[in-house]
């Protein structure tokens, strides 16, 4: 059972603060104690059971933000609009920056809840189907890649983007080599009619 804080001034900053660090705690280790991450968040367990009363109300906070983060990143993204090759890339830049939720999505599809994650990473979404549909009508896309290699290719160079920030390259960097090689990588061959 949730504990009812008011969401208001520092005990808001105070709840995002540990559902962050829940979030970057689990996406290292799932398996995190709740006092790794009371610790990474900078609070005491105690504190921390005012907010969540026990693991499963924190994970269960963790679901809905999680799912309130990817659609944001979708939003943001504003999948409908351009081609399909600039819609993927918009949509990399905004998962970029979810790396620790991503990577806890991956390690655990089951904890983010959401419809458009059914099957976990591996299955495709549906907004990114009609995306690469598009790309492939509009010439953007190469129309011999299908969806779902489209998002294992954007998942592996998000990953290799974080990697390479972690072993300290700058976010700008990373990024700017993850949209140009996806941007490569997606682009029909220049010797092929679209069809």
């Amino acid at each position: 059972m949730t504990v009812d804080v008011p969401n208001s001034g520092s005990r808001a900053r105070t709840r995002r603060a540990i559902l962050d660090a829940a979030i970057a705690a689990l996406g290292r280790n799932p398996a995190a104690s709740l006092a790794e991450i009371a610790t990474a968040a900078g609070v005491g367990r105690t504190t921390l059971h005012r907010y969540f009363a026990d693991r499963s109300d924190l994970l269960a906070a963790v679901n809905t933000e999680g799912i309130a983060r990817i659609d944001r990143a979708v939003r943001l993204a504003r999948l409908p609009e351009g081609t399909g090759g600039d819609a993927i890339a918009r949509l990399a830049r905004e998962y970029f920056d979810l790396g620790d939720l991503l990577s806890l999505l991956f390690a655990d599809p089951q904890l983010v809840g959401d419809p458009t994650w059914e099957g976990g990473a591996d299955a495709c979404d549906p907004r990114l189907e009609e995306v690469v549909t598009r790309g492939h009508r509009d010439g953007t896309i190469d129309p011999e890649l299908p969806p779902g290699w489209v998002q294992s290719l954007i998942w592996s160079q998000l990953y290799a983007g974080w990697g390479y920030t972690a072993a300290g390259a700058s976010r700008h960097d990373a990024l700017r080599l993850v949209l140009r090689t996806l941007t490569g990588a997606l682009a029909p061959r220049p010797d092929r009619e679209v069809r």
